[in-house]
Formats: structure tokens, sequence, C-alpha cells
């Protein structure tokens, strides 16, 4: 099997780290304000359920919504849309995510960046198999299905 090097190109490391440092302050800044875990499947749900923190919460996701069309702003075309995938496949993919991130008590940002970065035994063994999970997934669509875009 081999594995194609066109994306290469596409290598960023410098704007790769600058947005792994903004995710990690905005973790560290709401766990120094106001002691929560920026998990984004637990804000979510926090948000749509009767759980206390309603404001904090949607400003939190507000503001991710608002970075990223900022951003879209100022460098038009700078994110290609991946086009090309079937809507069926997409819905039941973002279904499967969620019934994940229930199951696993959180998501990559909870567990991921967060947990990790606490050192958390949990939270690197919940990681390790979100990556074991997609990488499956993908060889099993790409090669088994033969999904591509």
């Amino acid at each position: 099997m081999s594995f194609p090097l066109t994306n290469i190109v596409n290598f960023t490391p410098g704007s790769a780290l600058a947005g792994g440092l903004l995710i990690g302050a905005g973790a560290v800044v709401l766990l120094a304000g106001i002691g929560r875990i920026a998990g984004i499947s637990g804000i979510l749900h926090g948000l749509l359920t009767d759980e206390p923190g309603r404001g904090w919460r949607l400003s939190f996701l507000l503001g991710l919504l608002g970075g990223a069309f900022l951003y879209v702003l100022i460098w038009p075309g700078d994110i290609v849309a991946r086009t090309g995938f079937p809507t069926s496949l997409l819905i039941v993919a973002g279904l499967l995510v969620g019934v994940g991130t229930r199951l696993g008590s959180g998501c990559t940002s909870g567990h991921g960046v967060c947990g990790i970065g606490r050192l958390s035994g949990r939270s690197i063994v919940a990681t390790v198999i979100f990556l074991l999970t997609g990488i499956a997934a993908a060889v099993f669509l790409r090669h088994g299905l033969g999904v591509t875009p």
C-alpha cells in the first residue's frame, strides 16, 4: 500500500503551531478564569440542557464561531471547502461522533487538549482510542468502500 505525498506542499507548521497555541491559551483562560474544562461537546450539552452557566457556554461557542467567521473575512479563500462527500454519510458520521462523545464522556478538545495537558490517564486512553478509530474509519471508507472526494 502506498500513500501519496501530494499534500506535503500543504504542510504549514507555522499556522498549525499558532492555532495550537491559541487553542491552548483559550483552554487555560477558561480553566483559570472559571475553573471549567474547554470540552466543546460538554459545553454544547450544558447549553442545550438546564445546567447552570448558560451565559459563559453561549459566549464560548459564539467566540468559536465568530473567530472562524473573522478568519474567513480577513483571509478569504484561505480555507477551501471539501466537497464530494455523500450527504447521508456526513449525517451518519455526525451522529456517530455525537454518540461517541457521550460514550467517551467527552471529545477531543476536552480529552485531547485539556485532559492530556492535565496528564489524565483516562484522557490519554480516550484520545488514543479517538485517533485509532478515526484512522480505522478513514482506511475503511477509502480502501474498503472506495469513498473518496
